[in-house]
């Protein structure tokens, strides 16, 4: 059963953007990196974007490092009709799972709220990913994806003689895709000092909490800067895949009402 736009519109979606993208310095040295732009936006405006091609209205940015800069971009845009934007000051260092636990004073009266990062975009149903997480009950949900290697390969027999190769294959093993849906429950498995992606979904795997589903279209990740440039690429082309929403989006940024700002102490 889909849930229906009520419902996408009610859930929270908490963006993790504070950490330095050290593997993109050519980029972020002065900006943070979900400023970093594909298609002269940032990658952060595209992850708000797809989220709000599905129904979502309500942003909560866990910003770290060089978060005024999110909070001034933020500010400057006028966003699709009743979506709201608001970035709450987590602190620099504080790690993935740390940023949503700060954000409980804000979460813990929500039925249920989705995660992500602000450097990740697919051309993934999220309604189908939150009636996922609605219809098996358990406390979280995560994508997962099966990304395409760097690397070509080489086939060989037992004898070592090449067989073959495969240009840059898709892997064989899953991994995660970073689109998360949470009960609210699952805050009590988070800590201020938490990496979400260790501890917390390893606790809530051996509880039997977690469950995976499988995205099998286009799916990237902006790691480095040959990864900016691909979406970039993309974009330009037309066909990005990602791009759900239609021409009536704006693309030009415009004076908007001040993004309402929260600062949140603790973080370690």
């Amino acid at each position: 059963m889909r849930p229906d736009a009520a419902e996408a519109a009610r859930t929270p979606v908490v963006i993790l953007c504070g950490g330095r993208g050290t593997r993109l310095q050519e980029r972020t040295r002065e900006i943070p990196k979900p400023l970093v732009e594909i298609g002269a936006l940032p990658i952060l405006w595209h992850v708000i974007q797809l989220y709000a091609a599905h129904g979502f209205r309500r942003f909560l940015l866990a910003t770290g490092y060089r978060g005024e800069l999110i909070e001034r971009f933020v500010a400057a845009r006028a966003w699709p009709h009743g979506v709201s934007v608001e970035c709450v000051d987590t602190g620099p260092e504080t790690p993935t799972g740390g940023r949503i636990k700060l954000l409980e004073p804000r979460l813990a009266h929500e039925r249920l709220f989705c995660a992500t990062y602000a450097d990740g975009l697919a051309d993934i149903d999220l309604g189908a990913l939150l009636a996922f997480h609605r219809e098996h009950g358990e406390l979280a949900s995560m994508t997962v994806v099966r990304p395409q290697l760097q690397f070509g390969v080489t086939e060989l027999d037992r004898d070592g003689r090449v067989t073959g190769f495969r240009e840059k294959p898709t892997s064989e093993h899953w991994i995660n895709g970073g689109f998360f849906c949470f009960s609210g429950g699952a805050l009590g498995y988070l800590q201020p000092g938490s990496v979400l992606e260790r501890a917390p979904l390893e606790r809530l795997a051996a509880d039997r909490q977690l469950r995976a589903r499988r995205h099998e279209g286009f799916w990237a990740c902006m790691d480095t800067y040959k990864d900016a440039v691909a979406l970039g690429d993309l974009w330009a082309s037309g066909e990005a895949p990602w791009r759900l929403w239609g021409e009536d989006a704006s693309l030009r940024p415009v004076r908007a009402a001040p993004t309402q700002r929260l600062h949140v102490t603790g973080s370690p």
